[in-house]
């Protein structure tokens, strides 16, 4: 099993998405997370309508030996509509073999390495052949070009065919307190009856706990998770993972910041584990009634 770092750092609104970093800030913050034992990087060939790989990676040959200290991921499989990929008609899904390695080979030269540690296909796709994309991943893991697999967004039965042909090892997930979905629709029960970790994308509800408006709902959550936060002397984020942290399928999630404070914080949350009765009281809060 690939060795991750507890939290992981997303790295999609680096770029065009969002903050616009400079080659120069780009290197300024793989060098801080790798100095605060966040080694490992969640990249999608789309990210910035396929930029950010390339700045991403255009940092990295200012110190081109920061790859050894490492874990580079990234997915394919989508096919956006953008104006420096004028051959995609429509946004549309592709996993032929075709594409998978075609996707890896460009992701490998615009990241500036010759392997990946991890690939993810990115979402299910309704035409996907299991065999085909087994064939594809059996090539790169034999040359040497990817050396762990897993999917995105797939759901149980979507895992049970892909384990089928090939050892799925990752399975990145939407997972929150707002989003209890993977708790109990078998998504989770998957990854711990086959050794799968799963990753959460949105892990702290993708900001929709920040933009209270009133929501009972959140307002729910957050009364829960202040009151939680005082007790053990940290922030509501830092709760939030711990809720996360407390499963026993070994959650890790991606924190999509580009503040390395907010990083180090969500880094700082595995530390922390609270009681039993208080992540009931969290579900308790989000779902807006007692268990059964």
């Amino acid at each position: 099993m690939l060795e991750l770092s507890p939290v992981i750092a997303g790295c999609m609104k680096w770029g065009q998405w969002g903050v616009k970093y400079s080659t120069e800030q780009y290197l300024q913050l793989i060098e801080d997370c790798i100095v605060n034992k966040i080694t490992s990087f969640d990249h999608a060939d789309i990210y910035g309508d396929y930029t950010v790989e390339e700045e991403f990676g255009n940092a990295l040959k200012l110190k081109p030996h920061l790859r050894q200290q490492m874990q580079l991921i990234t997915k394919c499989g989508i096919r956006r509509f953008t104006p420096n990929r004028p051959e995609h008609k429509i946004h549309s899904y592709d996993t032929s073999s075709l594409h998978i390695i075609t996707s890896v080979e460009r992701s490998l030269k615009n990241l500036g390495t010759d392997y990946l540690d991890l690939l993810f296909i990115h979402r299910p796709d309704p035409l996907m052949n299991p065999q085909e994309i087994a064939e594809a991943f059996s090539q790169l893991k034999q040359e040497g070009k990817v050396l762990h697999f897993g999917v995105s967004n797939f759901t149980s039965s979507q895992m049970d065919m892909m384990m089928t042909t090939f050892k799925v090892e990752f399975n990145q997930l939407e997972i929150s307190v707002l989003h209890l979905d993977p708790f109990h629709d078998g998504s989770l029960d998957k990854c711990i009856q086959h050794n799968i970790r799963p990753m959460s994308w949105g892990p702290l509800g993708s900001g929709k706990l920040y933009n209270n408006d009133g929501d009972e709902r959140t307002t729910r959550i957050l009364s829960v998770a202040n009151l939680l936060s005082e007790k053990y002397n940290c922030s509501v984020e830092q709760i939030l993972l711990a809720f996360l942290f407390k499963h026993p399928s070994k959650i890790i999630p991606v924190i999509g910041s580009t503040k390395i404070e907010r990083l180090t914080s969500a880094y700082d949350a595995t530390k922390i584990n609270i009681e039993r009765e208080e992540w009931f009281m969290l579900w308790r809060a989000s779902k807006g009634h007692e268990i059964p």
